[in-house]
């Protein structure tokens, strides 16, 4: 039995109706789905390269910075608040705690004792604990010799006067009528509800049958021919169309790799293609022209026009420097000793300053230094 209920059922054999709605809903479904299955591929190439280019980098971004950053900085600030409400803890506990301590320990605590808890130990040993003695004794005598008696004749007066008579009243009152009451009222009218109740349930029936013949009956008619083969009908068509959705995914699936391949394949052949004969038939020896018919023949006259300046810039700077020679000759007479800040050449004498100050006409003037510095 429990084979034949664990074995698979075969699969019921499709009708002429499963086959007719099939083919049109799957034509209607895959028109639909195409164009959603191409958007589809579109955002999700789309956010694969803005994940790979944009998001990937700055989730790395952020990692390194929450490592490096983030994280020492805030195991600093909880070391810093570990250490700083340590320090205040203990200070309090030195401040406020120890003091305290002490003196509790030192003058309250004996203060206590030698005034309080040895004078009441005294007091107890030598006054509470004899009279509390006399006291029991005394109390024991009279519970035994005068409360005992009269908490006796108290009960035997209480129970004559209370209890005495409510029981005689229960006894030969109360349980007769009780008696009578349930023999001759309630039992028949016991009966009588028994009776009515019968009735009920035979009205109850004769009603539940008409119900069933006019309310269950046209129900379970209209369950069974229309709303059934409804239900079966509207079953078929959900399924097959879940079926021809799934099917027509699959396929917009391959459509659209088929578009991107296509695409892919054009922008290859139209632009890549061209511009990579572009620049390898036309820029590249464009660029190799220019580079050995203008810039560095270019490069190669500023390098010498730069060093025939420089040359020159030289030369006249010697030039002067012997003319002023030969001028201060010409006007102090005989050899002038070289002065040990003018005699480096290329430097003109000033007298210090932020502001230099020319002494020789057409010499550029330099901040004097001293010859330590020099040497």
């Amino acid at each position: 039995m429990d084979l034949e209920k664990t074995a698979p059922r075969p699969p019921e054999p499709e009708g002429c109706l499963t086959t007719a709605i099939r083919i049109p809903v799957r034509i209607v479904v895959l028109v639909v789905v195409v164009p959603v299955r191409l958007v589809w591929d579109a955002l999700t190439l789309g956010g694969a390269f803005l994940g790979r280019v944009l998001l990937r980098p700055l989730g790395r971004a952020w990692a390194w910075l929450r490592r490096a950053v983030f994280a020492p900085l805030g195991r600093a600030v909880a070391r810093t608040a570990e250490l700083l409400g340590l320090a205040v803890w203990w200070l309090l506990r030195a401040v406020l705690y120890w003091p305290w301590r002490a003196l509790w320990r030192h003058v309250a605590v004996p203060l206590a004792v030698h005034l309080i808890v040895n004078p009441a130990v005294w007091l107890h040993r030598t006054v509470l604990a004899p009279l509390g003695r006399a006291l029991a004794r005394g109390a024991a005598w009279a519970y035994a010799r005068l409360l005992t008696p009269l908490g006796r004749g108290t009960g035997l007066v209480l129970w004559t006067v209370l209890v005495r008579p409510w029981t005689a009243l229960w006894r030969y009152v109360i349980v007769p009528v009780a008696r009578g009451t349930y023999r001759f009222v309630l039992t028949p009218l016991g009966h009588g509800l028994v009776l009515l109740g019968r009735g009920l349930v035979l009205l109850g029936h004769g009603l539940a049958r008409l119900a069933k013949l006019l309310v269950v009956t046209p129900a379970v008619f209209l369950y069974r021919w229309v709303l059934a083969p409804a239900g079966r009908l509207l079953a078929v068509i959900g399924r097959e169309t879940l079926d021809a959705c799934v099917v027509a995914w699959r396929v917009a699936g391959y459509v659209s790799r088929a578009v991107g391949r296509g695409l892919k394949w054009l922008a290859r052949h139209l632009i890549g293609r061209p511009a990579r004969w572009f620049y390898r038939n036309v820029c590249t020896p464009v660029g190799h022209v220019v580079r050995d018919a203008l810039w560095r023949p270019a490069r190669k006259a500023a390098v010498e026009t730069g060093r025939a300046v420089r040359a020159a810039l030289a030369s006249a700077r010697a030039t002067v420097r012997q003319a002023r020679r030969d001028a201060w000759r010409a006007l102090v007479g005989g050899a002038r000793q070289p002065d040990p800040v003018t005699a480096l050449p290329g430097r003109a004498r000033n007298l210090g300053g932020t502001a230099p100050r020319q002494t020789v006409p057409g010499v550029a003037a330099e901040t004097e230094i001293s010859l330590h510095e020099r040497g």
